[in-house]
């Protein structure tokens, strides 16, 4: 890794300061220096973006698939240098770092294989009088400047989502970077500033939160795209004005195990769907129920697996479980552990936190209205409860503020039905965890969890305008 490292402002790398620094996550241990933008900066990157836009519009789609491919290209190559930044910056333990980086790249190559498959359709006018003589059609034009905010969990992959798809648009962007984790996105700018892209076209601005204004409330940025907390993403959308917006929020996601499903598949999926990425993602387990005729045996095997989980140095390809994200986060969920337990909640396995690092922990018994079940728990932390009405069990998953995704174990094709029809989610996997995803699908919420979707072809429907073309035969 470098001791430091440029932001990129109008494609190119700037270096005005060297104020934020960013530390190891699991040590403490300084791993480099990076710019933080100021207004000025901001604005002169926003504006520049805004010059770019029609010359971004008029790319052919040849070449904007050929700054994706070579964005792949270089990721192949930087492949363990990009894994073990992520796992230093933000904690993730290795296995989990390198699955992201191939996350990264499928994302890419996802926008890439789009960036040239732009449709549109050809309407038949004459299905009422007035429309005789007279067709349509329509296609899609970039929406113009972009404002990206993405969160520190997946420093890269979540920027991907937002880069990829605007590339292949041709939708010039400004990006902030989680000031916590930003050295990944500015290892994506050093790439594109290879690209052969309209300059103007990125910009990569780490900058305090308080600097960030600029991305919400300026005019000519014509989409924000934001993932991170609920309280957060609402509070910028009523500040967005006009422009369009896209929040990818907060979940308290639920798992629902049925009699019917393989006991010892249910236990390892929910293991890991729970405890994968040290429980950061916002899909992560964190209601675990189970029919109660085989709770007994699914707790004792779940606690058992979830026990010899290793929390340490994420380095360590034995580790499963790397530190939180901060130590106060830490100490945020710890406290939401006790408050719990004083109220009555059973500690299965884990509970115990030295620093940042918390143990897999899993409860039983945790009552309804505290904050472990109430609120996104966004650390290693399952919660278990039987259910003996199915019904019953799809009101306590929509019990929630939160609606972003849901599994369900069964094999019933009645239970899978009722499932996708009532459960408030932006989607449902049956036979398998809530946190399961493949980059390309519709991913996003409802309720608290958000609008809009994720996935290239999604992302990139709300980067672009229909225009619809209509045109008379000549008398």
């Amino acid at each position: 890794m470098s001791a430091s490292y440029p932001l990129y402002a109008a494609s190119r790398p700037v270096t005005p300061n060297t104020d934020l620094e960013v530390r190891a996550k699991f040590s403490g241990d300084l791993l480099a220096r990076v710019p933080l933008a100021d207004d000025g900066l901001i604005d002169e990157a926003i504006g520049a973006a805004s010059a770019a836009a029609d010359e971004l519009a008029a790319l052919p789609a040849w070449r904007r698939r050929a700054a994706l491919e070579h964005c792949i290209d270089r990721f192949e190559e930087t492949r363990d240098e990009l894994a073990q930044t992520l796992c230093l910056e933000a904690g993730k333990p290795i296995g989990d770092a390198e699955g992201e980086v191939q996350r990264l790249i499928e994302t890419f190559r996802d926008a890439a294989d789009l960036s040239v498959r732009s449709t549109g359709e050809t309407m038949a006018l004459d299905s009422s009088a007035r429309g005789e003589g007279r067709r349509a059609m329509w296609k899609r034009v970039p929406i113009g400047p972009c404002s990206f905010i993405a969160p520190f969990n997946f420093p890269l992959n979540l920027v991907a989502h937002k880069v990829a798809p605007a590339i292949a648009a041709g939708c010039p962007f400004v990006l902030k970077p989680a000031s916590l984790t930003p050295i990944g996105a500015l290892q994506i700018g050093a790439i594109l500033a290879e690209c052969e892209l309209p300059e103007g076209s990125f910009s990569i601005l780490p900058c305090r939160r308080d600097g960030a204004q600029r991305f919400t409330t300026d005019e000519r940025l014509k989409l924000l795209s934001f993932t991170g907390s609920d309280e957060v993403g609402w509070a910028l959308k009523s500040r967005a004005g006009k422009k369009r917006v896209v929040l990818e929020l907060g979940g308290n996601a639920a798992s629902v195990v049925c009699a019917d499903w393989d006991l010892d598949d249910a236990v390892k999926r929910n293991v890991i769907g729970a405890f994968y990425q040290s429980g950061q993602s916002c899909i992560g387990v964190q209601r675990l129920f189970v029919e109660t005729v085989r709770y007994d045996a699914f707790r004792s095997a779940f606690v058992a697996r979830a026990a010899a989980l290793r929390a340490g140095d994420p380095l360590n390809r034995a580790t499963t479980i790397g530190p939180m994200i901060s130590e106060a986060e830490a100490e945020r969920l710890h406290g939401w552990i006790e408050d719990a337990v004083a109220r009555g909640a059973r500690v299965l396995c884990g509970g115990g936190r030295d620093g940042a690092l918390l143990e897999a922990t899993v409860l039983e018994n945790v009552p309804h209205d505290c904050d472990l079940w109430r609120r996104e728990a966004f650390g290693p932390v399952a919660l278990l409860e039987p259910f003996e009405d199915y019904d019953a069990v799809l009101r306590e998953v929509n019990d929630s503020d939160f609606g972003l995704q849901a599994g369900v174990f069964t094999d019933s094709i009645a239970r899978m039905h009722a499932a996708w029809d009532r459960l408030e989610v932006g989607g449902v996997v049956i036979g398998d965890v809530p946190s399961w995803r493949v980059d390309p699908m519709p991913y996003g919420g409802v309720k608290d969890s958000g609008l809009g979707r994720e996935g290239a072809r999604f992302a990139m429907e709300d980067m672009t305008e229909l225009r619809l073309l209509i045109v008379r035969d000549r008398p």
